[in-house]
């Protein structure tokens, strides 16, 4: 076909049609193209048909225009992919994820409701003597119990305790009783632990009617806080419960054995006069003086 073409006289070379007569028949028994060494061989796939083509059947369907089968499904992957999609769809599966976690903490959690026990842990004294600015609380569980009468119910290890002096109070089982001493105070002890009561010794005429600041100043009880070189105060608060007012905290100090002590305290103005709640106990138990602390607090009833 070449040499026709090269011919020097221009009749004797092919015309267009025989050109391309001759061109048909070259792709047609073209053989096929060998794939190579390289090339891994791809399993087929079981859901495809098998593509039966004769030789030139391509070639033809191109140049009539008809579209590629190959091209149309990649653009199809590529519309299916398009990062616009992708963006959306994990959108709405984040949504649909909050709206879940949503519903769910709103169905299943527990629900969380204000807590009107008491604390038995106590702060962590911090190095050196404070006196932080007093929190007012409208009410206390225990000052309420305190204020409005106590109650007859006590756990198991207490006794409530009917002193002469007129209140009650719950006192851990096995522990003594010393009678009113000069400075007012009836204690109850029990190896390294002590309850002090005064049953209403000052009044607020001499005083003052602050229970915070009484506690603070002019408590006899606390003066060993305030004569220490190494002390510390922390929980200070003011609670108003019913029209009466009362004071408490939480002191460390050295006493004069060495001892390190931990100490809960509460004044309470009642009748115009204070009445004093103090339990001590060694540093390293604040655990045992809280608990010994609260039911005194929650079972003192003044009865004189």
């Amino acid at each position: 076909m070449v040499e026709s073409l090269l011919r020097q006289d221009p009749t004797e070379r092919p015309d267009f049609e025989e050109l391309g007569g001759w061109l048909r028949s070259l792709v047609r028994s073209a053989p096929e193209p060998e794939a190579g060494s390289r090339v891994v061989p791809v399993p087929p796939d079981p859901r495809r048909l098998p593509i039966v083509r004769r030789r030139g059947e391509l070639v033809r369907r191109r140049r009539a225009g008809l579209p590629d089968a190959h091209a149309r499904h990649k653009r199809d992957r590529e519309e299916g992919s398009s990062p616009s999609r992708l963006g959306r769809t994990l959108l709405v599966l984040v949504l649909l994820l909050l709206a879940g976690a949503v519903a769910y903490a709103m169905l299943f959690m527990p629900k969380q409701h204000a807590s009107h026990g008491r604390s038995g842990t106590g702060p962590t004294p911090s190095a050196g003597r404070s006196s932080p600015a007093p929190a007012r609380s409208q009410h206390s569980p225990s000052a309420s119990d305190t204020q409005a009468g106590g109650t007859s119910s006590v756990p198991a290890g207490f006794t409530l305790r009917k002193d002469p002096e007129g209140f009650d109070i719950a006192v851990a089982k096995g522990w003594t009783r010393t009678p009113k001493n000069g400075s007012g105070e009836v204690v109850y002890a029990h190896g390294d632990f002590e309850l002090l009561v005064v049953p209403g010794r000052d009044g607020s005429a001499a005083y003052g009617s602050d229970p915070m600041a009484y506690q603070r100043d002019k408590e006899r009880e606390l003066q060993p806080y305030r004569d220490s070189s190494w002390a510390t105060a922390t929980g200070l608060r003011t609670i108003e419960v019913g029209g009466r007012t009362m004071a408490e905290g939480q002191f460390t100090w050295t006493d004069g054995q060495g001892r390190d002590l931990y100490v809960r305290n509460m004044a309470i103005l009642l009748n115009g006069r204070y009445h004093i709640l103090q339990v001590r106990g060694p540093d390293a138990d604040r655990d045992e003086v809280t608990r010994l602390y609260e039911e005194a607090t929650a079972t003192y009833r003044y009865t004189g």
